[in-house]
């Protein structure tokens, strides 16, 4: 059973998916998976190649943004802003935990102008807390001018 936790009716963040749970994630309806776990974090998880194989095979689009523990940047934040755009649907993103996928997802949000106290309801709603980054979503809504 899938852990797909709904942050927004277009945005979920899930735990380490395997194959089956991309069939799931076809059968409810998303449109895109994006893996933010960078390739051989730890040896129990399934590979980005082969979770793209299997997104791919059930008809759905597939990106790869990995998130290394050593944070978050700029271009990180406008590939997930660029893969939300044109998703046409749902989106899962997945990550260990679901943390990093929702952290920058947040990010993302901030960037584009939303403000952080409905940024970090939605991610509660979900059960992830923004609290490590919520000075950042604050930093990042500024310097784009909002």
């Amino acid at each position: 059973m899938s852990d797909f936790r709904r942050v927004t009716d277009d945005f979920w963040a899930s735990p380490q998916i395997d194959p089956a749970q991309v069939r799931e994630a076809h059968s409810r309806g998303f449109s895109l998976i994006v893996n933010n776990r960078p390739e051989g974090e730890a040896d129990d998880q399934t590979s980005g190649p082969d979770i793209e194989r299997a997104a791919r095979a059930a008809g759905l689009d597939y990106c790869a943004i990995p998130i290394t523990h050593a944070g978050f940047d700029k271009v990180q934040v406008d590939a997930l802003i660029a893969a939300l755009s044109h998703s046409g649907g749902a989106v899962l993103a997945y990550c260990r935990s679901g943390t990093r996928s929702t952290f920058l997802w947040a990010l993302a949000q901030a960037r584009l102008g939303r403000e952080p106290d409905a940024i970090a309801r939605d991610a509660a709603g979900a059960g992830y807390d923004i609290t490590p980054i919520r000075a950042l979503l604050e930093t990042v809504r500024q310097e784009d001018g909002h």
